[in-house]
């Protein structure tokens, strides 16, 4: 088993023809190549939770669903996450909210930082957002983030993210401060409540 740091890559749209996966390849690939972490990708609509179904609040961790309990193992293994989000009506995906809605200790003292993409925008609306909703799951949000805006058009003819050098830049800066953060907030973290 390796000691280095858990990242899971969270893509979090579920549309069909998303911008989103070519982005997600493309941070996971810099990622690992960063060296710093074990990279997990993890696809929502693979996922595929429904609207959030049990009956007592996640502070509870009396998990009743299936869904719930894997879903609690998978993010109890990340050290630090990058929510890939694209910015709807300018908010977050209803499936990003859902997620993390989900949980509650899993997330907690972990640092978390975004790809957001989208038009002039560049997703930055959603992100604000999800660190406020994050924040109250006690997440850490950090400053870093990589926002790309007009991203359709930052796509080659195989539909493969073409990053400029800002872009790579943004992307280095993101994964250097989550693994200083990551490794900082590890003493904060408590032992979780067993699942029930």
């Amino acid at each position: 088993m390796s000691d280095r740091l858990v990242l899971q890559v969270i893509l979090c749209s579920v549309r069909s023809g998303r911008v989103g996966e070519p982005l997600t390849r493309w941070f996971s690939d810099t990622a690992r190549a960063h060296g710093h972490f074990d990279v997990e990708d993890i696809d929502l609509k693979e996922t595929a939770l429904p609207l959030h179904d049990e009956p007592d609040f996640p502070v509870t961790r009396k998990y009743t669903q299936p869904h719930t309990v894997a879903w609690s193992k998978t993010i109890e293994r990340g050290d630090a996450y990058v929510f890939v989000t694209p910015e709807y009506n300018h908010g977050y995906s209803p499936s990003a909210k859902n997620a993390i809605d989900y949980l509650c200790h899993e997330w907690a003292f972990k640092p978390v930082s975004f790809v957001s993409y989208g038009g002039i925008s560049a997703g930055t609306r959603s992100v604000q957002q999800l660190m406020q909703v994050l924040q109250a799951v006690r997440a850490v949000p950090i400053a870093e983030l990589v926002a790309v805006p007009f991203s359709h058009t930052k796509l080659d003819e195989d539909g493969n993210l073409a990053p400029d050098e800002p872009l790579s830049l943004a992307a280095i800066a993101v994964l250097d401060e989550l693994a200083r953060m990551a490794n900082g907030l590890k003493p904060l973290r408590r032992p979780l409540p067993p699942l029930s």
